[in-house]
C-alpha cells in the first residue's frame, strides 16, 4: 500500500493528471466548433472516454491505497463527485448532462496545490466575509431607501425607472458599485434635477467600491497567511521570528553560564 500511495503522490504522476485535465478541457472547447465536431467527433469521443477511464482508475487506486482515510479529505470527495457526474449516461432526456463534463476541469482545483490553497483560503475567509456582507447589505438598504425617497419622487420618467422602488434603487446602486456606466446612465440624468446628488454618489462609491472591497481583500489575504503558516508547521519549517527567539534564548543561556564561571 505504501508503494501505491507513493506512486499516487509522486510529482510526475500529479503532472500527468494535470496534463490530462488540461487536454480534456481543450477537447471540450474544440467540441463546441461545429466543423471540428463533424470532422473529428469520433476521435474527440474516444479521447474523452479514455481520459474519463483514467480518472476512474486513479480514484479506484486511491480508494485501495487510502481505504477509509480517503473519505476524510474533502478534496477526495470533490474529485469523486465530479467523476461520478461524468459517468452518468448522457442520452435521451439526460443528454443535457453532457455539458456537465466540463466540470472535470474543476479537478485542477484539487490537483494543483497553489489552487487548492486559494480555495482553502476562500473557505476559511467565509465567516469574515459574511460579516462584511452584512455591513454592506445595511449600507445598501439605507442608501436605497434614501435614493427612493429623494430621486424616485421627482415625477421624472427616467429617474422613476432608476429609483422608482426600493428594488429598482438597489439594482441601480449595484450597477453604480460596479462602476459600469454609472456616470452617463445614472449620475448625469439625476444631476440635471439634483445638482448636489454628486455628493451622495461619491460617498456611496467610496464606501462600497473601495472601502468594502479592500476589507474583502484583507480578509482573504489574512486567511491565506494563516494557511501558509499552518503548512509550514506541518512541513516542520520554523518561521524566521521563531529562529530569532531561539537564538536570543541561546545567547542568554551563554551569558548566564559565563557569569556563573566568573563568580565561581
Amino acid at each position: 500500500m505504501s508503494r501505491l500511495q507513493a506512486f499516487l503522490e509522486h510529482r510526475n504522476f500529479t503532472f500527468f493528471i494535470i496534463g490530462l485535465i488540461l487536454l480534456n478541457a481543450a477537447l471540450l472547447g474544440l467540441e463546441t466548433d461545429d466543423v471540428l465536431r463533424e470532422t473529428y467527433g469520433g476521435l474527440f469521443h474516444r479521447l474523452d472516454q479514455l481520459i474519463l477511464g483514467i480518472f476512474v482508475v486513479e480514484l479506484s487506486a486511491k480508494l485501495v491505497a487510502y481505504r477509509k482515510s480517503f473519505f476524510s479529505s474533502g478534496w477526495n470527495w470533490f474529485d469523486l463527485i465530479i467523476v461520478t457526474i461524468c459517468l452518468i449516461p448522457a442520452s435521451g432526456p439526460l443528454s443535457v448532462l453532457r455539458a456537465l463534463r466540463v466540470f472535470r476541469v474543476l479537478r485542477l482545483l484539487s490537483v494543483v496545490p497553489s489552487l487548492r490553497r486559494v480555495i482553502s483560503a476562500l473557505l476559511q475567509a467565509i465567516p469574515g466575509m459574511t460579516s462584511i456582507l452584512s455591513v454592506l447589505l445595511v449600507i445598501y438598504y439605507v442608501a436605497a431607501v434614501l435614493a427612493t425617497h429623494i430621486f424616485g419622487n421627482s415625477h421624472d420618467a427616467e429617474l422613476e425607472t432608476l429609483f422608482g422602488s426600493i428594488g429598482q434603487s438597489m439594482f441601480t446602486l449595484f450597477q453604480m458599485m460596479t462602476l459600469d456606466g454609472w456616470r452617463t446612465e445614472i449620475a448625469e440624468p439625476v444631476l440635471v434635477l439634483y445638482p448636489w446628488a454628486w455628493v451622495f454618489f461619491v460617498i456611496f462609491i467610496i464606501i462600497t467600491s473601495f472601502a468594502v472591497l479592500n476589507l474583502f481583500i484583507g480578509v482573504i489575504v489574512d486567511a491565506m497567511n494563516i494557511i501558509h503558516e499552518e503548512e509550514n508547521r506541518e512541513k516542520g519549517d520554523v518561521p524566521l521570528h521563531a529562529d530569532i527567539k531561539l537564538l536570543r534564548a541561546d545567547i542568554e543561556e551563554l551569558r548566564r553560564q559565563l557569569a556563573s564561571q566568573k563568580t565561581g
